[in-house]
């Protein structure tokens, strides 16, 4: 079995998925695919494209790098291939709904302000505590873009933790590399 990998893939940040790949006898052969990041060599109407995170899949949606990820879509969905993005997390997340609950990490960052709100028993200032990152993205803000990101270009956002990935993209390409267990 055959699998190929975008070369934008950086090696060695991808070691469970790996792993899989080779306890299942699944060669990797890396070339440049035109979406995703993982494809069949006979068959590439299907493409899944990996997320290290949440806070991956924010940035790409929510952040600087929308455009480039919109433009993706539109490659895939003018192209008839189905695009899946598959996030990987440990936040509990298994569906798109579940990121109207979700809490982004940076919005729990706290600093000091230059705003003196009073002094310690040493005499020294006490700041006001503020966000680091005020805009971070909002769960909801970044679940109702998903949905949109869906309805219009046809993009199927999935979840699933770090170590089930590799036999995740297997069965989203339609291969069954564990003979039904």
């Amino acid at each position: 079995m055959i699998i190929l990998e975008d070369t934008r893939n950086q090696p060695g940040k991808h070691d469970k998925k790996n792993q899989y790949f080779s306890e299942h006898g699944i060669e990797v052969r890396r070339t440049k695919l035109y979406v995703g990041d993982y494809t069949l060599p006979t068959d590439q109407s299907v493409c899944v494209d990996t997320k290290k995170d949440i806070l991956e899949l924010s940035y790409d949606i929510c952040g600087k790098s929308h455009v480039r990820f919109r433009e993706e879509c539109i490659r895939a969905q003018e192209s008839k291939i189905k695009l899946i993005i598959l996030v990987e997390n440990t936040d509990g997340v298994k569906e798109t709904r579940d990121l109207f609950r979700w809490v982004n990490p940076r919005s729990r960052i706290y600093i000091n302000s230059d705003e003196v709100i009073g002094y310690w028993k040493n005499g020294n200032p006490r700041y006001k505590r503020v966000q680091k990152y005020p805009s971070a993205t909002k769960g909801e803000t970044l679940a109702k873009a998903c949905l949109t990101m869906n309805l219009k270009y046809g993009v199927e956002f999935l979840f699933c933790r770090p170590e089930e990935s590799g036999k995740r993209i297997m069965e989203l390409l339609g291969v069954d590399v564990d003979g039904g267990e």
